[in-house]
C-alpha cells in the first residue's frame, strides 16, 4: 500500500453507526452464472499500479458499469491507528479510500466502502446495508488479520453468515466477482483456514486449532473462512515469506491433500468455483504454488517430525490449473526446458526466509527455480534455526517437468518432489 492518501472520493455505505448520506445509483448487475462463482485471489502486497490484476477485477465486475463493494474489516479501525489522519495511516477507513481510488482509476464505475470494523460491528447486521449489497457486481476484501473477518462477519461457533455475508454470498453465487488480497484472500478459504504461524516453528511443534497471540504458532480454524474456495488449503505471501513448511505441516496435520500458496503481487483467478470443472489461471509478477500431498508420508522420529514425497508445482503468469484432474496447464508460448549447464546457484540456507534470517525473500523458490534451470537433479537447503536444523531436499523425479519462455531459465515447473527432515 502506498503511503500517500489519494484525492478521489468514494461512496460510504450507510450503517446504523455512521450517519452519512448516500445517493443511490443505477448499475448493471453481473449476469447469473449457473456454473459457480468467480474469484480473484491475491497473495498480498498488490502494487497499486498492477493494471493486470486490478483491471481483471474491474472487467469482471462490469467495467464502467461496475459497482464494487469494498470491505476492509481486517484492518484496525481509525480509533486504534496512531497514524490516522496522516499519510502513513493504515486503518479500515483509510484503506477503503485507497482501494476505491485504485479501482476507480482502473475504470470501475462506482465503488462503495462498507464501513464494517471493530468500532462498527453492527454494520454486519444492518438490513439496509445488506439490501444495498444486492446492487453490487463485485467485492474487494482488503488485508490485515483474517480473524477479524471471522469475528465481524460470522456468528457463533458454527460461524454462521451475518446478513452482510449472506448478501455477499448471494451475489457471488449469482456471478459477482469476489476478490481479496492477503487476509482478504485468506478468508475465502474453506475448512482448516490458517490463522498464523512460521515454517520452522510449525515443523517443530505442529499445528493446533485456534487463534494465538504468538504469531509464530501454527493455528487454524477447523470451520474455515467463508468457504468460497474449497479445492484445497490457501496461503498468502507464500514464497516470499517461506510458508512452504507451515503449509505442508498444516495439510498433513488436518488430512488435506492440496495447498494453493499464492505469492505477493500475484493472483489466482478462479472460474466456476466449487464445481467439477473449476478453472484456475495465474496473473501477476510471481507465482502460484500447488502442493500435492496425495502420496506424501509423514512420521515422527526421535529427532522430530518429517515428511517425504510432497509434490510441488510452481506456476507463473499465463499458466493454468485443472482442479479436477490435478494437472497444470502450460502457458501459451512456453516450451519444455532442457537445461545444458550444471550448478545450482541459489543460497541454500534460511530456506524458509525466516524472521530470524537476514530478510531475504523467496529463498526456497529461487533454489527450486535454479535447480529446474540446471541439469542437476537434486539439491538441499537448511533452516537458519537449529535444535533442530531442518533440511529441505528437492528432487526432480520421474514426473518432473520444467517449462520456459526463453529456452534458458525455468518460468514454471511441475511435480518437484519435496522432503523435509530434522537433522540430528
Amino acid at each position: 500500500m502506498t503511503s500517500a492518501r489519494h484525492s478521489r472520493t468514494i461512496a460510504i455505505l450507510l450503517g446504523t453507526a455512521l450517519a452519512v448520506p448516500l445517493t443511490a445509483a443505477t448499475v448493471a448487475q453481473a449476469a447469473p452464472d449457473p456454473d459457480g462463482g468467480q474469484l480473484v485471489l491475491v497473495g498480498g502486497s498488490l502494487d497499486d499500479d498492477n493494471e493486470e490484476i486490478y483491471g481483471e477485477i474491474v472487467d469482471r465486475a462490469g467495467g464502467a458499469d461496475a459497482h464494487i463493494g469494498i470491505v476492509t474489516a481486517a484492518a484496525i479501525p481509525a480509533s486504534q491507528d496512531p497514524d490516522a489522519g496522516t499519510q502513513w495511516a493504515n486503518n479500515s477507513e483509510f484503506n477503503g479510500t485507497y482501494y476505491a481510488d485504485i479501482l476507480e482509476g482502473f475504470g470501475a464505475g462506482e465503488t462503495t466502502w462498507i464501513p464494517l470494523d471493530l468500532d462498527h460491528p453492527e454494520v454486519a447486521s444492518d438490513p439496509d446495508v445488506a439490501a444495498r449489497v444486492a446492487d453490487m457486481t463485485g467485492f474487494f476484501f482488503g488485508g490485515g488479520d483474517q480473524y477479524r473477518y471471522v469475528t465481524l462477519m460470522t456468528e457463533g461457533e458454527a460461524q454462521a453468515d451475518t446478513p452482510l455475508l449472506a448478501a455477499i454470498r448471494d451475489r457471488f453465487e449469482a456471478g459477482a466477482v469476489v476478490a481479496g488480497t492477503s487476509a482478504g484472500m485468506q478468508i475465502m478459504a474453506g475448512q482448516d483456514m490458517v490463522t498464523g504461524g512460521e515454517s520452522w516453528e510449525a515443523l517443530v511443534d505442529g499445528s493446533a486449532p485456534g487463534y494465538f497471540a504468538d504469531p509464530t504458532e501454527l493455528g487454524y480454524l477447523p470451520e474455515g473462512g467463508f468457504g468460497f474456495f474449497t479445492s484445497g488449503l490457501l496461503d498468502t505471501h507464500f514464497g516470499a515469506w517461506g510458508r512452504q513448511g507451515r503449509a505442508i505441516r498444516l495439510a498433513a496435520d488436518t488430512g488435506q491433500d492440496r495447498v494453493f500458496g499464492v505469492d505477493p503481487d500475484t493472483a489466482l483467478v478462479v472460474d466456476a468455483a466449487g464445481t467439477d470443472h473449476e478453472r484456475l489461471t495465474v496473473l501477476g509478477a510471481n507465482g502460484v504454488n500447488v502442493l500435492d500431498l496425495r502420496e506424501a508420508h509423514h512420521r515422527t522420529t526421535a529427532d522430530g517430525w518429517a515428511i517425504s514425497a510432497v509434490r510441488w508445482s510452481w506456476l507463473s503468469a499465463g499458466d493454468g490449473y485443472d482442479a479436477a484432474t490435478w494437472a497444470p496447464v502450460a502457458a501459451e508460448g512456453s516450451t519444455v526446458l532442457r537445461p545444458d549447464t550444471h550448478g545450482v546457484e541459489s543460497r541454500s540456507t534460511d530456506v524458509f526466509s525466516s524472521l530470524n534470517g537476514d530478510g531475504t525473500e523467496f529463498v526456497l523458490t529461487d533454489l527450486a527455480l535454479d535447480l529446474a534451470s540446471s541439469r542437476d537433479r537434486t539439491t538441499t537447503g537448511t533452516t537458519v534455526e537449529d535444535d533442530p536444523t531442518y533440511e529441505v531436499r528437492l528432487l526432480e523425479g520421474a514426473g518432473f517437468r520444467a517449462r520456459s519462455t526463453d529456452g534458458a531459465r525455468a518460468t514454471s515447473f511441475e511435480d518437484l518432489t519435496v522432503s523435509l527432515r530434522p537433522r540430528p
